[in-house]
């Protein structure tokens, strides 16, 4: 059984034990503004998705990850979904992510509809890939 939901302050041990990424008081802000989505495959925790706002009002996927044993097999699109869903809900039309060039997390992108729309180099060597989609 799959299970979709917010995270909360009661998931911090799970979440930021495997997310070197953020910083606990940036993740609390990000749990007080539901900005943070957690897959449960059976009851065990598989990945999680968190976003922020580009310009402060296009919603940005941050992070969307998996653990090894859950890639590959449609959670990914599931979670993407669930959160398309909630950005209409709360009445945005647009949505923004990126992956490093040297990811295959780009072709998951492109397949759910989102296009590139520029690249950049960001404080290395690796090119990453900005993509948009109109909802």
């Amino acid at each position: 059984m799959v299970e979709i939901r917010y995270a909360t302050m009661a998931d911090e041990e799970m979440l930021l034990s495997r997310d070197s990424h953020i910083k606990k008081n940036i993740w609390e802000d990000s749990i007080r503004n539901n900005r943070e989505i957690i897959l449960l495959v059976d009851g065990a925790f598989a990945g999680w998705l968190r976003w922020n706002l580009f310009w402060d009002e296009i919603p940005f996927m941050n992070m969307l990850y998996f653990l090894e044993e859950y890639r590959g097999k449609g959670y990914g699109t599931q979670m993407v979904v669930f959160w398309e869903n909630e950005m209409k809900k709360l009445g945005y039309d647009k949505l923004m992510t990126s992956s490093q060039a040297n990811e295959s997390a780009q072709h998951f992108y492109r397949k759910l509809g989102y296009r590139d729309s520029g690249a950049f180099f960001p404080f290395c060597d690796d090119l990453e890939i900005i993509f948009t989609k109109e909802l």
